[in-house]
């Protein structure tokens, strides 16, 4: 049996709808012996929050295997005075972190969501605030960089422009904490206790899910569900191992291939 690494937005759900016979195929996984581990790049919410959404689409999950890029953020800047320019949902998720406006060793950006707080948390002068500790010396993080994200209203921009405009601005690079960073994949299959060549991915994203994932070593499948959009897989580098329909194709695809 595998271990299997299963996104969550786009995969599981659209905007709070769930994907079609994701419960079930959940479910025929865990009969089958499989070991999952569900990740997910969302930082508008905290894990607590999202593991109730996530039961509430009938799909059976225990708080603890649900990894979050906040509580990724948490370990790496544990004791450090960091500005942070998030939902404030996810400060719970920030437990050691010692948040601060201003003489900062690091900033720290989160994800976009469609509501007004998003107004606020990336505001003019919050960006500028940002700015002007990585101009005396803060480290720029984020937890992910992802361009956009896939609603029911279609495609909205996330808050990886933001993070390119401080890199661009202040002439530095940032340090990405969620998918699809290594550090992230590892974190994952540490509490697996799985190696790369055994576990598979599951994601709607070419880039965050498929090339990321890849790169670590792990097998992969992309489903056509979420973001997936055929042009990106035509012109992607990297190819996923297999291309299904949606997560309730899953199960009998991985058995074919037992």
């Amino acid at each position: 049996m595998s271990g299997i690494l299963l996104d969550v937005d786009g995969v599981l759900h659209v905007s709070g709808e769930p994907i079609p016979g994701a419960a079930g195929a959940i479910m025929r996984l865990r009969e089958a012996g499989h070991r999952l581990r569900f990740v997910t790049n969302n930082t508008t919410r905290s894990r607590r929050g999202l593991a109730e959404e996530i039961r509430s689409f009938g799909v059976e999950l225990e708080d603890h295997e649900l990894q979050t890029t906040p509580v990724a953020a948490a370990h790496a800047l544990a004791r450090k005075r960091v500005l942070a320019l998030t939902m404030p949902a996810i400060v719970e998720d920030l437990e050691g972190v010692h948040l601060v406006g201003e003489n900062a060793d690091a900033v720290l950006l989160g994800g976009a969501d469609d509501s007004l707080e998003t107004n606020q948390v990336f505001s003019y002068m919050n960006l500028a605030r940002a700015f002007a500790e990585l101009q005396d010396g803060a480290e720029l993080y984020c937890l992910h960089k992802n361009r956009w994200w896939q609603t029911s209203r279609g495609a909205l921009l996330d808050a990886g422009a933001f993070v390119a405009g401080l890199e661009y601005a202040a002439d530095t690079e940032a340090t990405v904490l969620g998918k699809p960073s290594a550090a992230y994949f590892a974190a994952a299959l540490d509490a697996l206790e799985d190696e790369p060549e055994q576990t598979w991915m599951v994601g709607d994203d070419i880039e965050a899910d498929v090339a990321g994932a890849t790169a670590f070593g792990l097998r992969t499948v992309l489903v056509q569900t979420g973001k997936f959009r055929e042009e990106a897989l035509e012109e992607a580098t990297v190819r996923p191992d297999g291309v299904i329909e949606s997560i309730a194709a899953l199960p009998e695809w991985l058995e074919a291939r037992s």
